[in-house]
């Protein structure tokens, strides 16, 4: 299958995330870094500076918000299930634009690629239930 420039985007994004959390390296430093790696010439660049330096920016607000929909604390998580949902949480409270079932479709399969063995149902049950309080609207009409 063909990766869109905006699944790379995320792919390189989740990489960001999964950085930050283990060295706490600065965004910026991070996309220095990914900028280097093959595929990175194909994504949609400020699609993936919106990602990753608005989840780092707001992964605190958005712990906050994902803390309700989870069966465990999210410290808890590995940092591949985190760095998916903040990179998710992100997409579904600040890109309005990009419809929830995407979100979450693209979430799912980020978590199917890196994820453990049942990540993927882990992630799309903590992304319904999060959809279905910050996007109300929307997930109603669907």
């Amino acid at each position: 299958m063909m990766k869109t420039s905006r699944r790379r985007s995320r792919e390189f994004a989740l990489q960001g995330l999964y950085q930050w959390q283990l060295a706490r390296t600065d965004p910026e430093t991070i996309a220095r870094q990914l900028a280097e790696a093959k595929g990175f010439d194909k994504i949609d660049g400020a699609y993936f500076s919106t990602l990753l330096n608005g989840a780092v920016g707001q992964a605190r607000m958005l712990e906050e918000q994902l803390a309700p929909c989870l069966d465990r604390v999210f410290a808890g998580l590995s940092p591949v299930e985190r760095g998916i949902l903040l990179l998710a949480g992100y997409e579904l409270t600040h890109c309005p634009e990009v419809p929830y079932r995407v979100v979450i479709n693209e979430a799912v399969e980020l978590a199917k690629t890196y994820g453990g063995t049942d990540a993927h149902k882990f992630v799309n049950g903590v992304l319904d239930k999060l959809a279905a309080r910050v996007r109300a609207p929307e997930v109603k009409s669907a």
